[in-house]
């Protein structure tokens, strides 16, 4: 047989050999002083990122992937329920989630935008393994059915594949996942008895035949999975799930076979899964396992017991093993924006470097951009590159890296907001910066799809992520649309954002509106006035105008002020608005106080902590130090100790820049508004300086004639009068959408204000909530033809689906 390198040649060449290719250490043929993957001259790879579109063998039973770009698992919420039918009615839903259509046309779409595999959210194999009450199961015959939609609508793409000049047809695998101890209902169970700290439901112990029949469960999973059409399965073994809660003592506390001080013992689970499963499957049935190699918790595994696993994983027939980092418990970020790119591909490498396993190795975490996926590649850290929520943002993502169109890639910029965020209060998945995410079905931007007698000339106020958003659908679809912003750029509030360390990914945004808005302007679609303010009279002259000067309908996006709290003294120079601070730069001193803990607060509070006035450069996402993060964070490299932690001691905090109280009137945890998945970072990064004093149920009594802020803290008996003595307040108050045009055109009495539709934060305030924005604006921009769709009855969302009510439900139960 001949011998096959990691990198193996094209795929046709091992179809005519039939031999399976052995994946192990290259050769000095094959691979530079650092054991890099070096490509063949063959003429025929890609000409802007070869390492990612060359294609991958996985042997004669399976075949070929095209590129090494996996689309991995993601909870949307299309994976379906197992809610019975007798209760959906009660539930009332408008999308009750039985038909997966809408989750074949979220693949298929990700399919023809060139993901050469790509693994389902994950579903339970019983009911014990439920993420939540009646989520996602497969496990009887009618669950099957419905997953056929999905696959059948997959494998109808074909995925064009270099080195060979053919095609491949798109794959994709169903992702069986047992939640464990994370389950979030009352029949949760786990290795041992034991609570984790992200549920509120005890779990209950498996006993020894329960736990074969957990094993039987997987194994049933993945023939049905087959059955229904499936090309392999993703078996979820870290991020502290069940079998992830076997492998470590600290959560597994059996004296049986299934557990002890013997590691033998403690991933005997997992090894049985996988071995039954390629049994009962075939060899023509992709397996891959989701190995946590840095479980970022306190006693957790070892690097010896991941380098045991991973062997004897391989010897039981996995076909790939994908990266898993950290439980979900664990306090350190993972996926997070705040996270650098590719942050965690060493840990991939690491195991790779070992030379102890031959099959394909999977890197994964905040990879979101072709660039970083080359790198990786090219430096030989992995074999193969999975990317959940960048499909998301963009399903074209592996087709443009393709065509080297860079540029017109919607970047993840891992916010968390319209995904994970809505995934943990049982809410359809979709994507801040496009809002078409798991709604395929339902939002259709199709160029030019608007007939010429239905197509407006649209006026739209503002460029921030409203405005952007409409102008960009609106014109796409077949309207022309002039864009307005009195400022030089586009962007609106993302131009502050994107300067707030940890939020560089926002940067991306705002390329990819400006590269696709400036492509209408030279289509002749979309006219671009920046620098421009439009005052009521100019609305009602263009209105008026006759042609094609006259502006049909106005769309004013002109966002928020501000919010201005009423407390004596605040026209001292010493107080500054976070406008001031962010977007005009203005110098702050060592000691300040900061009004308002909401999210503006907090970004406020971390820009101020480590921004430096001696370097005011804007770090791009590249530009963040992976090593920094790392040690600030507290993450050992060398994955000394178990769990891959490094000792307090050795943990590297920034020194801040600034000392801050962060205040706020309610009673309770700052920041309690935040981001479900991400405020416990933002509010760990402050508290973890030790330079910020975090103030809860504040009066703001002056300002007095120094710049000094007056405040009383708490109240009756434990009320306490503080002084200040700062070099600035920053006020973070809040917003107060701005509503003057908007006024203007409905005070004239002219027919002008049946025309003007407010979207955006002017629209609502909010915590300048971007998502909303971006979303409320497409939706409009599809419906503003349409005579029903008037003033006040313009904001559309969508619908809701039985999942979310029913979990709505269940957390008024818990309460």
């Amino acid at each position: 047989m001949m011998s096959v390198l990691r990198n193996p040649y094209s795929c046709h060449i091992r179809r005519l050999l039939n031999s399976k290719p052995s994946y192990r250490s290259l050769s000095s043929a094959s691979a530079n002083i650092n054991g890099n993957i070096l490509l063949e001259d063959q003429g025929d790879s890609n000409p802007h990122y070869p390492h990612m579109f060359t294609p991958l063998d996985l042997g004669p039973d399976i075949g070929c992937l095209p590129n090494r770009v996996i689309m991995g698992s993601m909870h949307t919420g299309l994976e379906g329920h197992s809610i019975p039918k007798l209760m959906l009615p009660l539930l009332n839903a408008e999308d009750d989630h039985t038909d997966l259509t809408e989750m074949a046309c979220f693949f298929a779409e990700r399919a023809k935008g060139g993901a050469s595999l790509m693994v389902t959210g994950g579903v339970s194999p019983n009911r014990q393994g439920w993420v939540g009450p009646f989520a996602g199961k497969l496990s009887t015959e009618t669950e099957r059915d419905r997953h056929k939609v999905v696959t059948e609508m997959v494998h109808s793409i074909q995925i064009p594949s270099y080195g060979a000049n053919t095609t491949e047809t798109a794959r994709i695998c169903l992702q069986i996942l047992h939640t464990g101890r994370y389950a979030y209902h009352p029949f949760a169970v786990s290795a041992s008895s034991t609570k984790s700290p992200i549920s509120p439901f005890q779990a209950k112990e498996l006993s020894t035949s329960d736990v074969k029949a957990t094993v039987r469960d997987f194994v049933n999973c993945a023939v049905l999975a087959k059955e229904a059409g499936y090309d392999g399965v993703e078996i979820m073994g870290s991020e502290g799930y069940l079998i992830n809660q076997f492998l470590v003592s600290k959560t597994n506390q059996r004296t049986d076979e299934y557990g002890g001080d013997s590691f033998a013992n403690r991933m005997r689970l997992a090894v049985e899964i996988v071995t039954e499963t390629r049994k009962a499957c075939g060899l023509d049935f992709i397996i891959i396992f989701r190995l946590s190699m840095l479980d970022l918790v306190k006693d957790g595994s070892s690097w010896e017991e991941i380098k045991t696993l991973a062997q004897v994983l391989e010897n039981a027939g996995v076909t790939i093993i994908n990266t898993g980092i950290g439980w979900h418990e664990a306090r350190i970020p993972t996926i997070a924006t705040s996270v650098p790119r590719g942050a965690y591909s060493w840990v991939t490498k690491k195991l790779r470097d070992e030379n102890i396993v031959s099959v394909p190795l999977c890197a994964t975490n905040r990879i979101n951009a072709p660039t970083t996926i080359e790198n990786i590649l090219s430096s030989g850290s992995a074999d193969l590159i999975s990317m959940a929520r960048p499909f998301l943002a963009d399903a074209e993502i592996v087709k443009k890296s393709r065509e080297g169109r860079h540029e017109d890639i919607n970047t993840c910029i891992g916010c968390n907001q319209a995904c994970l965020d809505h995934a943990f209060i049982g809410k359809t998945a979709s994507c801040l910066v496009n809002p078409r995410a798991c709604h395929e079905t339902e939002i259709d931007i199709t160029p030019n799809s608007v007939r010429a007698e239905d197509r407006l000339n649209i006026g739209v106020v503002g460029a921030g992520p409203a405005g952007m958003a409409f102008a960009h659908t609106a014109a796409t679809i077949g309207h022309n649309v002039t864009l307005f912003d009195k400022s030089p750029e586009i962007g609106g509030q993302f131009n502050m954002a994107k300067r707030v360390p940890g939020k560089e990914e926002f940067h991306e945004t705002i390329r990819y509106f400006n590269v696709q808005l400036r492509k209408l302007e030279k289509e002749g679609k979309l006219d671009i006035r920046l620098g421009t303010e439009v005052l009521y009279d100019d609305m009602d002259r263009l209105s008026s105008n006759s042609g094609d000067e006259k502006i049909d309908k106005w769309i004013i996006a002109t966002g928020v002020d501000p919010r201005v709290p009423n407390i004596p003294g605040l026209d001292h120079p010493k107080v500054l608005s976070y406008i001031d601070v962010l977007r005009h730069k203005a110098k702050v001193g060592r000691k300040v106080a900061v009004i308002g803990a909401g999210g503006i607060g907090f970004d406020v509070s971390e820009y101020l902590l480590h921004h430096d006035d001696a370097d005011d450069h804007d770090k791009s996402a590249d530009e963040v130090n992976v090593d920094e993060f790392l040690t600030k964070w507290g993450v050992d490299k060398h994955n000394s100790d178990r769990g891959g932690l490094l000792p307090d001691e050795q943990i590297q905090i920034p020194p801040p820049h600034r000392e801050i109280i962060l205040m706020q009137r309610k009673k309770g945890k700052l920041g309690a508004g935040l981001g479900k998945t991400t405020g416990w970072i933002h509010r760990s990064e402050l508290v973890r300086s030790k330079a910020v004093e975090m103030l809860p149920q504040v009066s703001y009594d002056r300002v007095d004639e120094d710049g000094n802020l007056h405040i009383t803290v708490g109240s009756g008996d434990k009320k306490e009068t503080r002084v200040l003595e700062v070099d600035n307040i920053i006020l973070c108050a809040g917003q107060v959408s701005k509503k003057d045009l908007e006024k203007a055109a409905v005070d004239s009495g002219s027919d002008l204000a049946g025309k003007v539709f407010t979207i955006g934060g002017a629209y609502e305030a909010g915590e300048l909530d971007a998502k909303r924005a971006i979303d409320m604006g497409t939706r409009l921009a599809l419906k503003i033809k349409n005579d029903e769709v008037v003033p006040g009855k313009h904001s559309f969302t969508a619908d809701i689906g039985a999942e979310e009510i029913l979990y709505k439900k269940m957390m008024s139960v818990i309460r």
